[in-house]
């Protein structure tokens, strides 16, 4: 099932990042299944962590079998279920393209695009790629006139989706979120890099992931479970060991002399304070 939490009630809290652990995905190359991905052709692979992807798909089967298709092409994927969620992420995180199913439960995908671009939740400016079954003239027009940038119709090829999206992500950049700096440390949400007085310090994927919930949730406390949601593709990963205290001593190591002190709060979880 779909582990992304629900979104809180509160609307100055952030979302917990989806885990994406959880059941093995179908094989590759797929013959037309249920969520109506044909076998994929295959496309140039993106190197960047910096590419972040929101896919909001209430076909459980289909929506993993797009996040891991991504994943494998170089792409950092949220996935969650609903379109609530896909606009609370929307809200809080910055996405190179969200990949939006029309049909979704709680707020349709329809919905979500009008209220992205009416400024009404995240960057207006986040470019969608609309996915449905829907596939007469009048539909298209609906999606395109809603804000959608790109409408694919199911079933579709995976290296078309692909070829799509290289062609959103060729547009001119448009505004990102604001950097957020602690003391010294100064996080890029787009680009997800961190600098140190115009220095880069060598981070690893799991460090920066923490340092990430860390500045987000500041001045409040992350606790255990919300760094393994957000860090760890499995969270119980992080469970059972020293594991997150272990990655915390090496980032409170390569962060001295960067302004900033990451605390112990017992009981309750970890938080990073300027000195």
């Amino acid at each position: 099932m779909f582990r992304a939490k629900a979104v809180s009630a509160r609307g100055d809290d952030p979302p917990e990042p989806p885990a994406h652990g959880g059941k093995p995905f179908p094989p590759y190359p797929l013959g037309p299944p249920r969520g109506g991905i044909l076998p994929r052709t295959p496309g140039p692979r993106v190197d960047s962590e910096a590419v972040r992807v929101l896919i909001a798909e209430d076909d459980e089967g289909l929506g993993e079998v797009l996040a891991r298709g991504l994943r494998e092409q170089g792409y950092v994927v949220d996935l969650v279920p609903d379109g609530e969620t896909a606009a609370s992420y929307l809200r809080f995180y910055q996405y190179e393209v969200a990949v939006l199913d029309w049909r979704m439960p709680k707020l349709s995908g329809l919905d979500l695009v009008r209220r992205l671009r009416r400024g009404g939740t995240g960057n207006g400016s986040t470019p969608v790629l609309m996915l449905t079954a829907r596939d007469t003239p009048a539909d298209r027009i609906a999606g395109l006139d809603a804000g959608a940038d790109d409408y694919l119709v199911k079933p579709f090829d995976f290296g078309e989706l692909l070829a799509r999206l290289r062609a959103l992500q060729r547009r001119p950049p448009v505004s990102h979120s604001p950097r957020i700096k602690i003391g010294e440390v100064e996080f890029d949400p787009a680009a997800r890099e961190v600098e140190v007085r115009g220095e880069r310090p060598a981070l690893t994927g799991t460090e920066l992931g923490i340092l990430e919930i860390l500045m987000r949730r500041c001045p409040g406390v992350a606790d255990r479970r919300s760094i393994a949601q957000h860090v760890w593709d499995n969270e119980a990963d992080a469970f059972g060991s020293n594991t997150i205290d272990v990655h915390l001593a090496r980032l409170r190591s390569k962060l001295a002399g960067a302004g900033v002190r990451i605390e112990t709060v017992r009981g309750v979880g970890y938080r990073i304070t300027p000195v």
